[in-house]
């Protein structure tokens, strides 16, 4: 499994207690920031290009810093950030240290109001420019805002129209920096419009001040920006004068837990985030709901407020195989359920012989889905046994029941993940080579040239790793036969909500289809689909169609899966493989509540999905056919 990079991690805490209230219970005014560590390290798996946290002061006295904000590049980001700001309180005594009053008046990031993002690029920009949380700056405490988010936008050029219309001129051309603009644009409105309000009732100087900062919404504000964005997103904000705000896309494609008591509010990515770090049980978190909005204002009060009509409802699967933490009390049964299913073409493919298989997996994240295989294997071994007992005509002996008995399912940790490749290998030769021995094998751990080896991973996406490394390192040990077999379906078509797979190209799956269209003449496939690619970008992006979806119209899943084996397997190897893949509907089975499947299926939840995927094939066909007299 190549490592897949995802946009991104999330976490805010809200305190609704003073600092010394927390000083007092918990022995330090520094609970919320620690506590912001402890979510951002939980979720490391998430981002690791980047991380950046922010904090707001509430009741912080004119002519004092209240908004601050630090971000770092780099895997070892957060350690660097919070180290940062640790060094600012190096020179203070002990009894400073444990001053919550002295904290609050005079120290930097001792606030009310935390964010913490983490970041992995979808679109090959980087640079601390790059790294989110995002802050716009006005000597209006209302008026500053402080940005970040779990997203990727795909009609960012749509916004951007929408905003030089209106004047502006952001300085990046980038999803965060736009949206930054846009929201903030209509903060300003929101604060005017409680401005000329407060006018209206003869107020001044001050207490115009704290009409506005006691009366902004930001309902009104997301409900202003939010409609015009098509995308996967939870967006998570602050603002100077006190009020935090967390939404999710009306697709749900986007995770979001929150938590909340009479001491705080918070709100993660992930659901074992916030149980680990806080000591809570499973139920006692909820979900962000599709479209919906956590906001808690100035004052600590909580409120959710529906800010878009929930549409059609599709939570990312992804996240579910892959992303998203294991410990997850529902990922962790669903992960197991996606192997347990694959019992059945696994036994075929192997030919039911398990006295001779050996059964492991691909580190790390395919583990779980191995458990899961192996309790399927085992019920049916189990089955076995029953049935030759049931059949015996006479009563056994002890030897008889200890032939029987011993059949057992072998498992191995047969691949180990060795190295990670380093990026400033630049030269292809050495690159392939350093591929090769990414992962390492336990040698001896099946019986060379009669075991079969079955080894489960996650999902195939491009293939890099298969053909560079595991195949050739896993036919070192002279198995009779190697069965690959991944828990998710085929991967066809690239996401645009988060996931840094866009191009068809990248897919193993989309490559054998195009090999199989060549060898089998019918070029005119491709002919027609880049045709109709082009009619369909022509349409307002509400009546698309996704015509790549033709290309796999005229092949069955086996015949894709040997072709790929054919493209995948390394010169001179000569085991056989065997591909085995789950089916769209095992998916659905296994993970009922989260049906965005586009990767598998193509059918995207938003129409600029359907449209950035016609284009990448317009993209992929102009690009490798450009020198061809003939497809």
């Amino acid at each position: 499994m190549e490592e897949l990079k995802h946009e991104c991690g999330v976490a805010m805490i809200r305190l609704l207690k003073p600092l010394d209230y927390y000083q007092q219970k918990y022995g330090t005014w520094m609970y919320g920031l620690n506590k912001l560590y402890l979510m951002m390290e939980k979720q490391h798996n998430r981002g690791q290009e980047g991380a950046g946290m922010a904090c707001v002061k509430l009741a912080c006295k004119p002519g004092n810093e209240y908004m601050f904000r630090e971000r770092a590049e780099g895997k070892d980001a957060i350690t660097n950030i919070f180290a940062t700001v640790q060094k600012q309180y190096n020179s203070l005594s002990a009894d400073q240290l444990s001053d919550a009053a002295f904290a609050r008046d005079h120290l930097p990031f001792a606030g009310e109001l935390y964010m913490g993002h983490l970041r992995y690029s979808t679109t090959g920009k980087s640079g601390l420019s790059y790294v989110h949380p995002f802050l716009r700056r006005n000597n209006w405490r209302a008026k500053n805002l402080c940005l970040c988010g779990n997203f990727n936008m795909t009609n960012i050029e749509e916004i951007f129209s929408k905003l030089t219309l209106q004047g502006q001129s952001p300085r990046i051309y980038s999803d965060s920096y736009i949206m930054l603009e846009l929201m903030g644009h209509r903060l300003d409105r929101e604060v005017e419009r409680n401005f000329t309000a407060a006018k209206a009732m003869e107020m001044e100087n001050l207490d115009i001040t704290h009409y506005i900062e006691d009366h902004v919404k930001m309902e009104n504000v997301l409900r202003t920006t939010m409609t015009d964005f098509d995308g996967g997103y939870v967006v998570c904000g602050l603002t100077g004068s006190g009020e935090l705000f967390s939404m999710r896309d009306p697709w749900g494609i986007r995770p979001a837990f929150y938590y909340r008591n009479d001491e705080i509010v918070v709100l993660a990515s992930e659901r074992p985030v916030l149980q680990t770090t806080f000591d809570l049980e499973c139920d006692d978190i909820k979900e962000l709901a599709p479209g919906q909005a956590l906001i808690v204002n100035k004052h600590g009060d909580c409120l959710l407020r529906q800010i878009i009509e929930p549409k059609k409802c599709a939570p990312c699967s992804f996240e579910r195989i892959y992303f998203s933490r294991g410990s997850d009390r529902d990922i962790y049964l669903e992960r197991k359920k996606l192997g347990e299913q694959l019992t059945q073409p696994i036994l075929k493919a192997v030919g039911y012989d398990t006295a001779h298989t050996v059964f492991s997996f691909i580190p790390n994240t395919a583990e779980v889905a191995f458990y899961g295989m192996l309790q399927g294997v085992k019920h049916y071994v189990n089955e076995q046994k029953m049935q030759k007992i049931e059949h015996l005509d006479h009563t056994p002996s002890h030897e008889e029941l200890e032939s029987i008995l011993r059949d057992d399912v072998r498992s191995e940790k047969v691949a180990w993940k060795d190295i990670k490749l380093r990026t400033f290998i630049t030269e292809d030769n050495s690159r392939n080579d350093l591929a090769s021995h990414v992962y390492d094998v336990t040698y001896e751990s099946l019986n060379a040239h009669e075991d079969n080896l079955v080894i489960i991973d996650d999902s195939i996406v491009r293939g890099t790793t298969l053909k560079e490394s595991i195949l050739r390192i896993l036919d070192r040990l002279h198995p009779k036969k190697i069965v690959l077999v991944s828990s998710a379906p085929q991967i066809r078509y690239p996401d645009y909500y988060g996931i840094d797979m866009a191009r068809l190209e990248e897919f193993c799956a989309f490559r054998a289809t195009i090999e199989l269209i060549k060898e089998r003449g019918r070029h005119q496939l491709i002919v027609d689909t880049y045709a109709h690619c082009k009619e369909e970008l022509a349409k307002p992006k509400e009546e698309m169609r996704n015509c790549v979806q033709d290309l796999y119209e005229p092949f069955t899943v086996e015949s894709i899966n040997r072709k790929m084996v054919e493209m995948l397997r390394p010169e001179g190897m000569k085991t056989p493989v065997e591909l085995v893949f789950q089916s769209v509907e095992g998916l659905h089975h296994a993970i009922p509540n989260h049906s965005g499947d586009w990767y598998f299926t193509g059918d995207y939840p938003t129409p600029g999905g359907i449209r950035l995927c016609n284009q990448a094939f317009v993209n992929y066909v102009e690009t490798y056919y450009q020198f061809e007299q003939k497809f």
